[in-house]
Protein backbone atom coordinates (compact mmCIF):
# COMPACT_ATOMS: atom_id res chain seq x y z
CA UNK A 1 0.00 0.00 0.00
CA UNK A 2 1.05 3.31 -1.00
CA UNK A 3 0.49 6.41 1.01
CA UNK A 4 0.53 10.21 -0.07
CA UNK A 5 0.09 13.22 2.25
CA UNK A 6 -2.53 15.50 1.19
CA UNK A 7 -3.05 19.23 1.40
CA UNK A 8 -5.72 21.11 1.62
CA UNK A 9 -8.62 18.84 2.90
CA UNK A 10 -10.63 20.47 5.75
CA UNK A 11 -13.80 18.12 5.21
CA UNK A 12 -15.68 15.07 4.73
CA UNK A 13 -16.24 16.50 0.85
CA UNK A 14 -13.00 16.91 0.57
CA UNK A 15 -12.30 13.05 1.12
CA UNK A 16 -14.97 11.99 -0.78
CA UNK A 17 -13.78 13.89 -3.84
CA UNK A 18 -9.60 12.99 -3.17
CA UNK A 19 -11.41 9.49 -2.78
CA UNK A 20 -13.22 9.97 -6.24
CA UNK A 21 -10.10 11.55 -7.91
CA UNK A 22 -7.76 8.69 -7.22
CA UNK A 23 -10.15 5.84 -7.94
CA UNK A 24 -10.45 6.77 -11.56
CA UNK A 25 -7.22 6.18 -11.74
CA UNK A 26 -6.22 3.33 -13.98
CA UNK A 27 -4.18 1.04 -11.71
CA UNK A 28 -5.14 2.13 -8.30
CA UNK A 29 -7.68 0.64 -6.14
CA UNK A 30 -8.46 0.38 -2.52
CA UNK A 31 -8.04 4.02 -2.25
CA UNK A 32 -8.71 4.75 1.69
CA UNK A 33 -8.80 8.96 2.73
CA UNK A 34 -7.92 10.44 6.20
CA UNK A 35 -8.90 13.74 7.03
CA UNK A 36 -7.38 13.39 10.39
CA UNK A 37 -3.87 12.61 8.79
CA UNK A 38 -4.09 14.41 6.04
CA UNK A 39 -3.30 11.70 4.13
CA UNK A 40 -4.25 8.80 1.15
CA UNK A 41 -3.74 5.13 1.10
CA UNK A 42 -3.99 3.07 -1.92
CA UNK A 43 -3.17 -0.22 -3.63
CA UNK A 44 -0.77 0.49 -7.06
CA UNK A 45 -1.84 -2.85 -9.36
CA UNK A 46 0.21 -0.91 -11.97
CA UNK A 47 2.72 1.60 -11.78
CA UNK A 48 0.84 4.90 -12.32
CA UNK A 49 3.60 7.89 -13.06
CA UNK A 50 3.47 10.27 -9.53
CA UNK A 51 2.78 13.09 -12.15
CA UNK A 52 -0.59 11.66 -12.59
CA UNK A 53 -1.27 11.16 -8.76
CA UNK A 54 -0.76 14.92 -8.09
CA UNK A 55 -2.62 16.38 -11.62
CA UNK A 56 -6.00 14.20 -10.89
CA UNK A 57 -5.87 15.42 -6.48
CA UNK A 58 -4.72 18.87 -7.96
CA UNK A 59 -7.84 19.20 -10.53
CA UNK A 60 -9.79 17.82 -7.73
CA UNK A 61 -8.54 21.08 -5.53
CA UNK A 62 -5.83 19.39 -3.41
CA UNK A 63 -1.89 19.78 -3.37
CA UNK A 64 -0.05 16.30 -3.17
CA UNK A 65 3.16 17.44 -0.54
Amino acid sequence: MKTIKIKGMTCPHCVMAVTRALSGIDGIRNVKVSLEKGEASFDEVKPVEPAVIRERVKKAGYDVL
